[in-house]
C-alpha cells in the first residue's frame, strides 16, 4: 500500500486546532477552528473523495482517540461519507499505551513501529491513509517511510499554535505531484517524498 498523509494547514505551517479547540487536546488555546469557513462544496468534495479512496487508516495515539469518540460514536457523524469510510474500513494506531480499542476493525501496533508500517506498506492495495497526526507524521517523514504528503492549505495565517514541521527537523525533497485550488481560497498540494535534498556545494 501507499502511505499518504493529509493535513489541514495555515499559510504559516500552523495545524493545531483547525476545526476547534477541544480542551483535552489543545487546553486554552484561543484560536481554534481557523480552517472551519474556508471550505466550500468543491472542496469538502475533495477531502471526501481521499478517505472514501483509502484502503485503509493509520493514526497517531491522540488523533486516533480524539476520532474514536468523534467519528467512531456519534451518528450523524458516523453517516457522512467520511465516517462511513472510517467506520467500515481496517484502521491502525501507534502506541505502546493503548492495549486495546473499542472501535471496530482497530489493530493497535506496538513495538517495532518501523517494521510494523513497513510490514503494511508491503501489502497489496491502494492507500494507507494519516490524517492530521503530525507527530506520526514527523516520525514516517525522519524514517523515510511516507509516499506522499497532502497539504490541505487555508488562506489564513493562524499567528500560533503547534506547526506541522519544526523549526529544526528532517530535510525532505518533494516533487509537486498535484496542486488544485479551490473557490474560498483553499490550496490542496501533493507531493511525492523524493529522499533528501540536494544543496549547492
Amino acid at each position: 500500500m501507499k502511505l499518504t498523509t493529509t493535513i489541514q494547514i495555515s499559510v504559516d505551517g500552523v495545524m493545531q486546532a483547525n476545526g476547534g479547540s477541544p480542551p483535552e487536546l489543545d487546553g486554552d488555546f484561543a484560536r481554534g477552528g481557523w480552517a472551519a469557513n474556508h471550505f466550500d462544496d468543491e472542496s469538502g468534495g475533495y477531502i471526501n473523495e481521499i478517505y472514501l479512496r483509502a484502503e485503509a487508516f493509520l493514526f497517531g495515539r491522540r488523533t486516533f482517540a480524539f476520532f474514536a469518540r468523534t467519528w467512531g460514536i456519534n451518528e450523524e457523524m458516523r453517516a457522512h461519507p467520511i465516517g462511513v469510510a472510517l467506520n467500515e474500513k481496517p484502521k491502525y494506531v501507534a502506541s505502546n499505551t493503548i492495549t486495546e480499542s473499542q472501535w471496530a476493525n482497530t489493530t493497535v501496533l506496538s513495538g517495532d513501529l518501523e517494521k510494523a508500517i513497513g510490514e503494511l506498506k508491503a501489502k497489496p492495495g491502494g492507500e494507507l491513509q494519516v490524517h492530521g497526526s503530525g507527530v506520526l507524521t514527523r516520525w514516517l517523514l525522519q524514517n523515510d517511510l511516507l509516499d506522499e504528503l497532502n497539504l490541505i492549505v487555508m488562506p489564513v495565517v493562524v499567528g500560533a499554535g503547534t506547526r506541522l514541521f519544526p523549526e529544526a527537523g528532517v530535510d525532505v525533497a518533494l516533487e509537486l505531484v498535484e496542486a488544485r485550488p479551490f473557490p474560498k481560497g483553499v490550496v490542496a498540494q501533493v507531493y511525492r517524498t523524493a529522499g533528501r535534498p540536494v544543496y549547492p556545494a
